[in-house]
């Protein structure tokens, strides 16, 4: 279709705006103001898509950076697009044409999907790329959901990493139409599954709507996972069972609503540090035509600086990007209730504009710290991104928790015997204070997991020594190939039953260890239940049974799911297996106990001999119920059981000494993933600590 000639009758342009506008289609009674930030264009024009795909195109008044138009009987459901006029010349940064009908950064609807065989999507080619590209959908304000009936505190939260499709996609109980969707996740047996397995919070890979990239489209694959934004304020439309013209958002709302209801936080997994417009051979779908050197980090050549792996890095160092994302942020917040943010790559983030990390001094990072909307939700980084000096586990500071990528290895590497000692490991089992206790931030900073949607799942990480991405059309060659895993002997599925068994613990040590470990906890979705697959450990591109949460498995891994309810269940009923503060391995009161004693297989504490004992696996970690610090919601100094966390990692039995009476006369068993039936034992016995097993004993 070719470009539309602009019109305006007269007064169906209003005035301009002010200083500061407020960006996007905003909806009034008797029509709505459009508005755009383009400082470097030369000229703006608004497309009006009809139903039938004709447009109407009217110029935008140029104030300042701003072009803005009052467009009279447009309301709710209206597609729209821009297009932008001015210089193209690549090789400096600007990227603009007309032909490209552009979708407005602040449309909260997104209609319409991408052609990927369409050469119009390009910049460099001839023609008009409407109907072939997503546009906005003009959608009126609507009431935000409750908000959750009781905040949940951060030593409470137990964080469930999940898949807006995949979690529903194969529900027995969801109706087909709503399988998959928005919907899907709110229906009541989802949200009991939830309640009852102990989760306090979903985490929601990107619901952001996105796109598949082109070179993945041309294998015959979809994007599945979803990290590739193209706008920052839309939910993904495939998601909803209702509608694309603005149900979408209607939808979503319904949703958080439901497990806000049930006492669920819904953190999203955001990502602003790329978009899907790729790299610099990449369709031009927003951003590049509207302000190509504004959005993106650009060498002196034009070419895109790209410290994401994507093709383009977001460049936050500019105002105006700052705002579009603290904009996108509190939108969220305050119009669709969400309770968090995970970030994608947030090292992006705090890059300055000689694109160098700075973890100290970089506005975004201050911007963030003093929002009052941001200042009441979960804000958490994953501290690193492919470019230089990009690995920041530990230095984001407050108020940020962070993705804690050294408690997964280190976790992975005890457990697979071939870790140096046990000196990493205490620190990772007691909230990680070498990482996040210099700089005024407390054990819930440390985001502790096993697996993510990125890598093995649980069961594959002890079925699995080396990735199987066969079905990724990449010959093999994607996903990363350190592992840290152990096959248990076999690679891959087997019908050998000790191999089965002893899968199984290992299973059953990691989800403990996880649990256990003061921090917060994250699971990912079906690790419960022995989700396989198949040794797939980038299944960004399987939107299908590989990557679907398969829910017969809640039968046939019972006693998975069933050990992971009942180590939430103990987490959630003792404060001392989820404290606020550090520990001083130190009194809490004069004379009292140390709050946290670490134990060594001969019965006394931890000596420096042993500390430096790189073949030792076997340790224990007694945690004082009554030398708990800080306070409970009502101000109270929590009192509970001690415990004693005991697990030997290595291939054979450990004969341990229980400690002397001075900690306990006796304990009870609590969890014991080897199975030995042992029910108490006495302080002072020397017991058998069967191979590959963790032991929780309660303190009688």
């Amino acid at each position: 279709m070719p470009v539309t000639e602009a019109t305006a009758a007269p007064n169906e342009l209003g005035p301009a705006p002010d200083q500061h506008p407020r960006l996007g289609a905003v909806v009034h009674q008797d029509g709505t103001t459009f508005t755009l930030w383009a400082p470097a264009a030369e000229r703006v024009e608004l497309a009006l898509i009809a139903p039938d795909g004709s447009q109407r195109n009217l110029d935008l008044v140029h104030t300042g950076e701003y072009w803005t138009g009052f467009v009279r009987d447009v309301g709710p459901g209206q597609r729209y697009g821009y297009r932008v006029h001015g210089p193209f010349d690549p090789t400096h940064g600007l990227r603009f044409n007309p032909a490209k009908l552009l979708l407005d950064p602040y449309a909260r609807a997104v209609d319409g999907s991408l052609d990927f065989d369409s050469p119009l999507i390009y910049d460099s080619s001839e023609g008009d790329s409407a109907g072939h590209v997503p546009v906005g959908v003009v959608v009126g304000s609507s009431e935000p959901p409750p908000p959750i009936s009781r905040p949940v505190p951060w030593t409470e939260t137990v964080i469930y990493e999940l898949h807006t499709k995949g979690f529903t996609k194969l529900h027995p109980d969801v109706p087909e139409h709503q399988r998959g969707t928005y919907a899907g996740l709110a229906h009541p047996s989802v949200i009991q599954y939830l309640v009852d397995l102990g989760i306090t919070s979903v985490e929601l890979l990107p619901i952001h709507h996105f796109l598949t990239e082109p070179a993945i489209a041309a294998r015959g694959l979809p994007n599945y996972w979803g990290y590739n934004t193209l706008n920052f304020f839309a939910p993904h439309a495939p998601y909803s069972s209702s509608g694309s013209l603005g149900e979408q958002v209607a939808e979503f709302k319904a949703m958080v609503a439901a497990f806000h209801a049930a006492g669920i936080e819904v953190i999203l997994d955001v990502v602003y540090n790329h978009t899907a417009e790729g790299g610099f051979d990449g369709p031009t779908l927003s951003f590049r035509g509207i302000d190509n050197r504004a959005y993106y980090r650009l060498t002196q050549g034009g070419t895109m600086y790209d410290v994401t792996g994507t093709g383009n890095s977001v460049d936050t160092s500019h105002p105006q990007v700052r705002r579009l994302v603290m904009d996108s942020l509190r939108y969220w917040v305050e119009e669709m209730g969400v309770d968090g943010f995970r970030f994608d790559l947030a090292v992006t983030l705090i890059r300055n504009e000689r694109h160098e990390v700075d973890t100290v001094n970089h506005p975004f990072l201050a911007e963030v710290a003093a929002d009052p909307v941001l200042g009441r939700v979960k804000l958490i980084s994953e501290p690193w991104d492919v470019g230089n000096f990009g690995y920041q586990v530990g230095n984001f500071g407050t108020p940020w928790s962070e993705w804690n990528g050294k408690f997964r290895d280190s976790v992975r590497d005890v457990w697979r015997t071939s870790s140096y000692g046990v000196q990493d490991l205490a620190y990772r089992l007691s909230g990680s204070s070498d990482l996040y206790g210099d700089d005024g931030r407390y054990p819930y900073a440390s985001i502790n997991f096993v697996t993510a949607h990125d890598g093995f799942t649980l069961r594959d990480l002890v079925s699995y020594n080396h990735k199987h991405n066969e079905q990724n059309h990449e010959d093999n060659r994607d996903g990363t190939d350190d592992n840290r895993s152990w096959n248990c002997g076999v690679e891959g599925e087997t019908d050998d039953r000790g191999v089965i068994a002893l899968r199984k613990r290992q299973m059953a040590n990691l989800m403990a260890t996880l649990v256990l470990s003061t921090g917060v906890p994250m699971i990912t979705a079906g690790d419960e239940c022995g989700r396989t697959q198949h040794g797939n450990n980038n299944a960004y591109c399987q939107d299908n049974e590989t990557s679907w949460f398969d829910w017969t498995l809640l039968s046939s891994w019972s006693d998975q799911l069933e050990l992971t309810k009942k180590l939430l269940a103990l987490r959630s009923a003792h404060p001392a297996l989820r404290q606020w503060h550090y520990f001083s391995g130190q009194p809490v009161v004069p004379g009292g106990r140390k709050d946290l004693s670490w134990i060594a297989p001969h019965g006394g504490e931890m000596t420096e001999a042993d500390w430096h004992d790189g073949n030792l696996r076997t340790i224990g970690m007694f945690l004082a119920g009554d030398a708990i610090r800080g306070t409970d919601a009502e101000g109270n100094v929590p009192v509970d059981n001690s415990f004693l966390l005991a697990l030997n990692a290595t291939a054979e039995t450990r004969e341990v000494v229980v400690p002397d009476a001075s900690w306990a006369p006796a304990y009870e068993v609590v969890l014991d993933t080897s199975g030995s039936g042992a029910t108490e034992v006495e302080a002072n016995a020397v017991v058998p600590l069967a191979p590959r097993c963790l032991v929780l004993l309660r303190a009688l």
